[in-house]
């Protein structure tokens, strides 16, 4: 398979912002742009959503039991944690019960 080049011109804000969110994802932006390419030419449809913005803010639950794992670190009271998958599950199953 032979490649192209193929250039575009950015808004320095966009590329920025842009670039930052494929590095969260650990992609180049090469990697991230192929993988939108791909999406639209297998699904022949754009892998976009114009009807949500989703807020990103964790809720007040999940804040508070972020707050508390902070401080739990800091205070060395974090317990003695999981080493297996199954531990935990087994752990969230009989909590929730």
């Amino acid at each position: 398979m032979s490649t192209i080049n193929y250039n575009i011109r950015l808004d320095q804000d966009l590329r920025d912002r842009a670039f930052a969110v494929f590095e969260s994802y650990g992609l180049a932006p090469s990697q991230a742009i192929k993988l939108f390419l791909n999406q639209v030419a297998d699904t022949r449809a754009i892998p976009l959503s114009f009807t949500h913005h989703a807020d990103k803010s964790p809720n007040t639950v999940t804040a508070r039991a972020m707050r508390e794992a902070i401080e739990n670190r800091r205070n060395g009271t974090l317990g003695e944690g999981y080493t297996d998958l199954d531990a935990l599950a087994r752990d969230i199953r009989d909590w929730s019960e």
